[in-house]
């Protein structure tokens, strides 16, 4: 997981200052919007709430993760208590669901437009509407983000900064998470990492590459398995005139997998230290990520 403070470091780097709290995309209808990448919260009418009981918090969760399928009342019991359900958990499922669905209803304000929490013959399903997650917000502008890199890198840089900006903490950071909603959560956070990286190889592009040098040696420490951090320190040593570094970023790694992995670096990061030796023409232009 990249610790939020990373995010809080990258900003101040680029002048760039946090808002007290980054808010979740409205949703597109008068629904409240959820947010989960870091503590779960409901956000609606200009209002954040918090959702109150454990239960309630893990039974959200799970809701949320799958928004507009079924989720069958055995795995929402599974979600919630695990293997130790109590004797009355079917009582107990549904009074969580009643208190959910309150919980919605007063975030989404008297008159306001709450999520349906719908109860069918073998399960439950919630429905947004027109709310969007902040997960599924980050995702767009992630996606959108590496569909306009080659052609608008610096557009790309802008939509990832916006996407990592969502980020509060940990995924469902306050919730009991069961089975489905930790999945999601490490999937996230991999896919918060991949962001990052994106993030900085851009960075290596369009800015003087100086000033990424510190933070790829600070996230390279954090995942040292991640050769493609290896790979941008190296390119970014070698543009800014210390070759030898860059070499010696590459042997350090080489040997920390021979020894405590037995394996042999990339292909792909041989082939980045064959340029660095020949002081190959290519690695002076913007290479393609």
């Amino acid at each position: 997981m990249i610790a939020y403070s990373q995010f809080e470091d990258a900003r101040r780097k680029n002048g760039q200052k946090r808002s007290s709290a980054p808010e979740a995309p409205a949703a597109s209808g008068p629904g409240p919007a959820f947010a989960f990448l870091g503590p779960l919260e409901v956000r609606a009418n200009g209002r954040t709430h918090t959702v109150g009981g454990s239960r309630q918090r893990t039974l959200l969760a799970a809701l949320l993760v799958t928004p507009g399928r079924l989720l069958s009342a055995e795995q929402l019991y599974n979600e919630l208590w695990g293997e130790n359900p109590p004797p009355t958990f079917e009582n107990s499922l549904q009074a969580h669901v009643y208190r959910l669905r309150r919980t919605l209803q007063q975030a989404a304000g008297q008159g306001g437009a709450a999520p349906e929490l719908l109860t069918r013959s073998s399960g439950y399903v919630l429905e947004l509407g027109g709310a969007e997650t902040d997960a599924a917000a980050f995702r767009r502008l992630t996606g959108q983000a590496r569909a306009c890199t080659r052609h608008s890198p610096a557009e790309a840089h802008r939509l990832l900064d916006e996407a990592l900006a969502l980020w509060r903490g940990a995924p469902f950071q306050d919730v009991a998470q069961g089975p489905m909603s930790q999945s999601v959560a490490l999937a996230l956070e991999e896919e918060q990492l991949s962001a990052v990286e994106d993030k900085l190889w851009l960075q290596i592009q369009l800015a003087d590459p100086v000033n990424i040098i510190s933070e790829l040696k600070r996230m390279r420490t954090i995942h040292p398995w991640r050769e493609r951090l290896t790979e941008m320190l190296m390119l970014a040593l070698y543009r800014t005139g210390r070759q030898a570094e860059a070499v010696e970023t590459y042997n350090s790694t080489r040997r920390r997998l021979s020894s405590e992995l037995g394996v042999e670096p990339s292909l792909r990061l041989r082939e980045r230290l064959r340029e660095i030796l020949n002081q190959a023409p290519s690695l002076d232009a913007a290479v393609p990520a």
